[in-house]
């Protein structure tokens, strides 16, 4: 998915709790409401591992989420007279950051 579709749903979860982010997320109309979502859950997910028990996703909070391009995959669509014109599949690299603080 391009970057500047996900940068619009990546906005409105930014600075939430890990809860309120996920129900907000699931909601969303977005295809990329879903991709998100999938990715606080597995920060959330991480960050309670990696804590030892310490941290409750209750307590999460998205501190940071970044959204920035990734490779581009260049096809070509035939067009009349003997033309083509380049159709760019833009892809996305999703940064999700959650801390307790």
């Amino acid at each position: 998915m391009s970057p500047r579709k996900m940068r619009v749903v990546a906005n409105l979860v930014r600075g939430k709790s890990v809860e309120q982010a996920v129900g907000l997320l699931d909601t969303l109309p977005k295809r990329a409401g879903r991709i998100i979502s999938k990715a606080v859950k597995s920060a959330a997910a991480n960050a309670e591992e990696r804590s030892g028990g310490d941290v409750s996703v209750e307590d999460l909070k998205i501190a940071a989420i970044t959204v920035d391009g990734g490779p581009i995959n260049k096809r070509w669509m035939p067009r009349s007279m003997g033309r083509a014109n380049r159709i760019n599949n833009r892809t996305s690299h999703l940064t999700v950051v959650v801390s307790d603080e």
